[in-house]
């Protein structure tokens, strides 16, 4: 997981709250059927705030949405299974109700925004400009829906590879008390919270076009650098001391590899 939970998390209290996890799990299961409603809805939402929105989409099914507002609704429910499988197989520490409603009203409230721009007229991505042909149909998608897709798709695989690799490396009683630096995590020290970036961005992307995929990738890269990557570093420092320190001289790139 991400920024928006990771400064909560009560490092080293390892095991498992089941009303915490379960809260955890139901909010985030009822975000896709959230952003259906404010997708298909979102009409009069927009107009209520004195803007003009895309053509009512009002009482059609999911089959029959455009594709995309079929994209959007499979990134929120993309993004829901990936944090359920992380919170069930992946953490280690425990998920607290209050961290989990925190964490699931975020999720909502972001996604929940990211519908209200793809819907508007001023902000939505279907608007903008170039389009890409489909191959093999006669649609086509603006530039920024086919490349935020693609962002968040990446962002998504590599987070959860990197969070995958970090578990089995960690589940080997071999690797106790050692820093994973294998896979991903050989190529940069904090992999998970930049694939995170990217799959958050590539999902503005394809809502609100440019300039949201602006704002969410400036906030996101603020979190980490100021609050999530600080808190870490700390706590890292005090468990492994040298072993930490000789990491980060080895792999110097924090989000990025080649990059920064």
């Amino acid at each position: 997981m991400a920024s928006d939970h990771k400064e909560f998390i009560q490092r080293g209290s390892y095991g498992v709250n089941p009303r915490g996890t379960a809260t955890f799990v139901g909010l985030r299961s009822l975000d896709p059927f959230l952003q259906y409603q404010i997708i298909t809805h979102g009409s009069a939402i927009v107009s209520k705030l004195g803007l003009t929105s895309l053509p009512s989409l009002s009482g059609l099914s999911l089959a029959k949405l455009p594709l995309p507002s079929q994209i959007l609704l499979a990134m929120s429910a993309g993004s829901a299974l990936k944090h359920v499988f992380w919170v069930i197989y992946l953490a280690k520490e425990k998920m607290i109700p209050g961290t989990a409603i925190g964490v699931g009203i975020y999720n909502s409230v972001v996604n929940s925004l990211m519908s209200l721009l793809l819907v508007t007229t001023a902000t939505s991505a279907v608007l903008a400009s170039p389009s890409v042909a489909i191959p093999g149909t006669s649609q086509s998608l603006s530039l920024p829906i086919v490349l935020g897709t693609a962002m968040f798709a990446a962002g998504i695989v590599a987070e959860t590879v990197a969070e995958v690799q970090r578990k089995r490396f960690k589940d080997d009683p071999a690797n106790k008390g050692k820093i994973c630096t294998t896979g991903l995590w050989s190529w940069a020290r904090h992999p998970n919270y930049g694939a995170y970036t990217l799959w958050r961005t590539g999902y503005a992307l394809a809502a609100g076009s440019w300039p949201a995929a602006a704002l969410v990738a400036a906030w996101h890269g603020y979190t980490f650098m100021a609050m999530s990557i600080p808190e870490l570093d700390g706590y890292m420092n005090g468990r492994y001391n040298e072993q930490w320190k000789r990491y980060k001289k080895d792999v110097p790139y924090l989000l990025f590899p080649g990059i920064f």
